[in-house]
Parts: C-alpha cells; sequence; structure tokens
C-alpha cells in the first residue's frame, strides 16, 4: 500500500490521531519542566529527585514499550493501543493528587507504561500498511503533528503553572489522554487481522527478539536513530538549567525559547517529506547526522563564553536534524521487521527511550555549573550515531 491509495480524509485523520498518540512523551515532559521548582517546593525535597522524574519516565517507556511489543503481536494494535492510553490519563488523575516525592515518581513510571502503547502501536500500524520510502513520509507528517508538543506544551504548562499550580498540568494531562482515546476508538483501524497474529509463548517471544537483535539492516538504523533521542533529551533534561540559572532566562520567557526550537523540529519535518519525492531516505538519514555532528561541535566550542543568543544558533539546528535522522531511520529499521512489527517496534523504543534515561541521567551526573554537561552530551549522542552507521557497515550489503 502506498500513502496515494489511502483517501485523503481518512489518511490525514489518521496521521493526526497517530501523531497525537506519538506526543505523550513531549507532552508529559515538556509541559512540566518549568514547574520543577514549584513541586521541589510543595514536596520539600531537591532538584536532583524532581529531575530524577524524567528519568523515571523514560525508563518506565522503555520498558513498557518492551512489554507491548509481542502483545500487540498476539493481540492485535488497538485493544493495547486503547488500554495504555486509559492508563495514562487515569495515572495523570493521581499524580495531579501525589502526596509526596516517592509515589510522584511512582505514578511518573506508570504513567509512562500508559503513554508509550500510542509511540509503539502507531509505528507498528505504518508498518502494516506501508514501505521503507511511504512509511518514512508517514512519520514526517506525523512528526509534524507530534512536532507540536514541545511547542504547545511548555507555554500550556507555563500558563497553568502561573494561574493553577503544577497539579493541574497533570489533570490537563488526563484530560489530552481522554481525547485521544475517544479519538483512537473512531478513526484507528485494527491493521492486524487474527490471521496474522502471533500466539507465542515466552520461548518463541525471546527468539524473535533474538532473531532480530541480530538483524543488521534493521538494528543498525534503529540505534543510530534511537541516539539521536538520545540527544534531544540531552538538551530537554539540560536546559531549564542553562537557559534559566546560567543565563538568568525568565521561566517565562524559558517557554517560548524551548517552543522556538521545537519550531525548528516541525519545519524539519516538513522538508523530511519534500526530500523524500526527490531522495531516498538512506540518503537523507546519513546527511542528516552528519549535520548533526558538525552542529554539535560548534555548540560545544561555544558553550563556555558565547551568550545565549549565540549558542542558540547550533543548538537550533541540531535540534531540527533530530526529525530528519529519527523518520527516516525508524522507517529504514521497520522495513525489515518482516511479520514482527510490534516486536521490532519495542525493540526500537527501548533503544529510544533507553538511551533518552541514559543521556538525560548523564547531563545531570556531570553537572558543574556549565553547559559543557548539555553540549557534550548532545554531540556525544551525534558521534555515536556516526560510529554505529561506521562499524555496522551501514548500506552495504
Amino acid at each position: 500500500m502506498t500513502i496515494e491509495t489511502l483517501p485523503a480524509l481518512r489518511a490525514g485523520r489518521l496521521t493526526v490521531v497517530l501523531g497525537a498518540l506519538t506526543a505523550f512523551a513531549p507532552f508529559a515532559t515538556d509541559m512540566y519542566l518549568s514547574g520543577f521548582p514549584a513541586i521541589e517546593e510543595s514536596f520539600g525535597t531537591g532538584a536532583g529527585e524532581v529531575q530524577f522524574s524524567l528519568s523515571v519516565f523514560f525508563l518506565g517507556v522503555a520498558i513498557g514499550q518492551l512489554i507491548y511489543g509481542p502483545v500487540i503481536d498476539r493481540f492485535g494494535r488497538k485493544l493495547p493501543l486503547c488500554c495504555g492510553v486509559a492508563l495514562f490519563s487515569v495515572v495523570s488523575l493521581g499524580l495531579a493528587a501525589a502526596p509526596d516525592i516517592g509515589s510522584f515518581l511512582a505514578g511518573r513510571f506508570l504513567q509512562a507504561l500508559g503513554g508509550c502503547a500510542g509511540m509503539i502501536v502507531s509505528r507498528a500500524i505504518i508498518a502494516d500498511l506501508f514501505g521503507a520510502q511511504d512509511s518514512a513520509r508517514v512519520l514526517s507528517m506525523m512528526m509534524l503533528v507530534q512536532g507540536l508538543g514541545p511547542v504547545l506544551a511548555p507555554i500550556a504548562g507555563g500558563y497553568l503553572l502561573a494561574f493553577a499550580g503544577w497539579r493541574s498540568i497533570f489533570v490537563a494531562l488526563a484530560l489530552f489522554g481522554a481525547a485521544c482515546l475517544v479519538a483512537a476508538l473512531r478513526v484507528v483501524p485494527e491493521t492486524l487481522p487474527p490471521e496474522r497474529r502471533r500466539k507465542a509463548g515466552p520461548g518463541e517471544i525471546l527468539r524473535t527478539f533474538r532473531a532480530l537483535l541480530t538483524r543488521r539492516a534493521l538494528i543498525v538504523p534503529a540505534l543510530a536513530s534511537a541516539l539521536a533521542f538520545g540527544a534531544l533529551f540531552s538538551y530537554i533534561s539540560g536546559s531549564p538549567f542553562v537557559f534559566i540559572d546560567l543565563h538568568g532566562v525568565d521561566p517565562q520567557v524559558y517557554k517560548w525559547l524551548f517552543g522556538l526550537n521545537a519550531l525548528g523540529m516541525i519545519l524539519a519535518s516538513q522538508v523530511n517529506r519534500l526530500l523524500l519525492r526527490r531522495l531516498r531516505a538512506e540518503r537523507i538519514f546519513l546527511g542528516a547526522i552528519g549535520m548533526n555532528i558538525l552542529c554539535g561541535l560548534a555548540l560545544l566550542a561555544l558553550s563556555g563564553t558565547a551568550p545565549l543568543a549565540v549558542m542558540m544558533v547550533p543548538l537550533w539546528l541540531c535540534i531540527s536534524t533530530i526529525p530528519l535522522i529519527a523518520a527516516n531511520g525508524m522507517a529504514i529499521a521497520m522495513s525489515h521487521s518482516g511479520r514482527h512489527g510490534g516486536s521490532a517496534s519495542s525493540i526500537i523504543g527501548v533503544l529510544q527511550f533507553g538511551l533518552a534515561a541514559l543521556f538525560s541521567a548523564l547531563v545531570g551526573i556531570l553537572h558543574n555549573d556549565t553547559a559543557f554537561p548539555m553540549s557534550g552530551c548532545i554531540l556525544a549522542a551525534g558521534v555515536s550515531a556516526g560510529l554505529v552507521l561506521v562499524i555496522g557497515r551501514f548500506g552495504r550489503a
């Protein structure tokens, strides 16, 4: 199937809903960043404990996707999706009433387990319907929708924080989840018919994962694209300190600067769609990683003495390459999944958010009251992606 064979209205609705379902992570992370000081004060805890809630969320997303992969290959796409989105909404309400930091961290883990259903099922549905080149185009369209999350989330979170307190942010997340659940029930089709479902036991599931993990054509682009998420979440976890504490940016201004970088990701997704009309996904993928490394080097060089306005240029360009790396890398990897789209999608998700958890934690561990931990981790992720392609002989038989 190709994009052109789907009715335009149906394809548009499906893309919007799938994009919203994959936006749970940016909404659940970016929306409450400006509320960190208020959460610290509410729970009487330090910045480190509240920042740890990001790593807990990423860990929950990684583990959850490992679970969902075999589940959606056995029970279909739609039922596990709806159950996960419902869990996200219910737990978000619970987080709004969390009495202490311990229950808050536990809730963030459960919230991630629910929210990651949308991410993994969306990729599996696209793999069910399209080949590599068209998958990259659909993923780019989805990322246009998903990219609104980092633009709208910090702005909405900032206003909610100012007028109703940090707990209202999680009430809003619960309402967003409920709206996505209704949309999924009405718009998202079941793309895995019963005759194609795999009733696999634990042994066969493990053998499937092993086979996919040793499939170089799948794992090399999957790992390289996942490292782009490491760069993204190095920025997300480090930017509140770099912008607000180090450069004295007001929290209300920070949300607009954060949105500006997110706008770069939206524009890059549109550029990717246009490039895919003329170039193969593999070529765009390689070029985007090269540009990411060059911009990361410039960012690191400017992190010591340059004013924030100057640093923002290579940072914006670096963040803008991530949709090109992610969309094309995921599409290439999923095109080699065969009958195991759910399991392959779960591997990609584990890599993405496992590396997101690792790099966001590294930014905190390396914290030294400068911008170097953030910029260094961004560059390290890009260089690592390039090394993966070289060592894995990407594009060679």
